[in-house]
């Protein structure tokens, strides 16, 4: 390569870095004045909040590697242990009448609210130690196939933070941008946080009150029917039920009858009417697979965390506390 070549060459790759550096510092930028320009907001103070954002590789880390991705009996593990039985035994007692209010409000069983908040943030004592700012930018700009998502959840965050006065730099929470007790997503926390003790805010870091009347709230908006139940371990002949099986990373929906689903060798409860809709679900169990018949509230589960683990672990992990409280 002659020498002008070479220096036309090197001024061309020159110049793409710089452009390719440029647009990466330029995207929250711009971003930040989307947002602002949406929802009449500061576009200089979201500029310099995203400005103070800083690049979180446990983030991708983390993301690229969910509890949820493990065996059905590992990830039982980590969620129905005796200490956090206890815990939840302890928090029960601790905030009875509370709970037992926001049964009667929202029709959704202690032992299950109590469940929501044991798996996702240990009653409130594990909600994670990424910024949220951290974490929804370093997902939202880069290249996983669901930054938009995050980028939505970002917008959603920085709204959030202003509509509660918070420092945007100063919340955290998961991986995935999730905060508080019940750990919401930000969206979620906008359109489905109440403010259960009726003291003007809606309080999910802080506020055992809001943090439980808001799981409360979401699953009752999203389907939970009372005195119902959620899944029951059942037992299959033949191999035509298969075909029935529904996938396990996405809400389960009940979309077949109880009837239907006996016609193809799964053996029923009698406690069930035949046209309950209802899905079915195989898990790897320690001794082998396991086979489930999920019901409208398992799938109400699943609209909370689309895994069906997540929901399994809730389920069982509720039905302890509510053995262990009757004894």
């Amino acid at each position: 390569m002659n020498l002008r070549l070479r220096s036309a060459t090197v001024a061309l790759l020159c110049g793409s870095a710089l452009l390719a550096t440029a647009t990466a510092s330029t995207e929250p930028e711009r971003f930040a004045d989307e947002v602002a320009e949406r929802h009449d907001l500061d576009a200089g103070h979201l500029r310099t909040v995203l400005a103070a954002a800083e690049h979180d590789e446990r983030v991708l880390e983390r993301i690229a590697s969910p509890a949820e991705g493990l065996p059905w009996h590992d990830y039982r593990e980590i969620f129905l242990t005796e200490e956090r039985l206890e815990a939840g035994l302890g928090y029960w007692a601790e905030h009875q009448d509370l709970l037992a209010e926001i049964h009667d409000e929202h029709r959704v069983p202690e032992p299950v609210i109590l469940a929501i908040l044991g798996v996702e943030s240990y009653y409130g004592t594990r909600r994670g130690d990424h910024r949220v700012l951290d974490a929804l930018t370093t997902l939202g700009f880069s290249d996983h196939p669901r930054a938009g998502f995050f980028r939505d959840e970002l917008e959603a965050f920085l709204l959030l933070s202003a509509e509660n006065e918070w420092d945007a730099t100063e919340p955290t929470g998961s991986y995935a941008g999730a905060l508080g007790k019940p750990q919401f997503i930000p969206s979620s926390y906008r359109a489905y946080a109440v403010d259960q003790d009726g003291d003007g805010r809606r309080d999910l870091l802080d506020n055992p009150a809001d943090a439980a009347g808001s799981a409360a709230h979401y699953l009752a908006r999203h389907g939970w029917e009372p005195d119902a139940p959620v899944a029951r371990a059942v037992e299959a002949e033949g191999s035509a039920w298969r075909d029935a099986l529904a996938a396990t990373d996405r809400p389960v929906a009940p979309r077949q009858s109880v009837d239907e689903l006996a016609g193809l060798g799964v053996e029923v409860p009698d406690e069930l009417d035949g046209d309950t809709p209802a899905a079915l679900i195989e898990l790897e169990g320690e001794d082998g697979t396991e086979l489930w018949l999920t019901l409208q509230n398992f799938y109400v589960l699943t609209r909370y965390n689309h895994s069906a683990l997540y929901a399994m672990a809730v389920h069982q992990l509720a039905e302890a506390l509510a053995r262990e409280h009757a004894e």
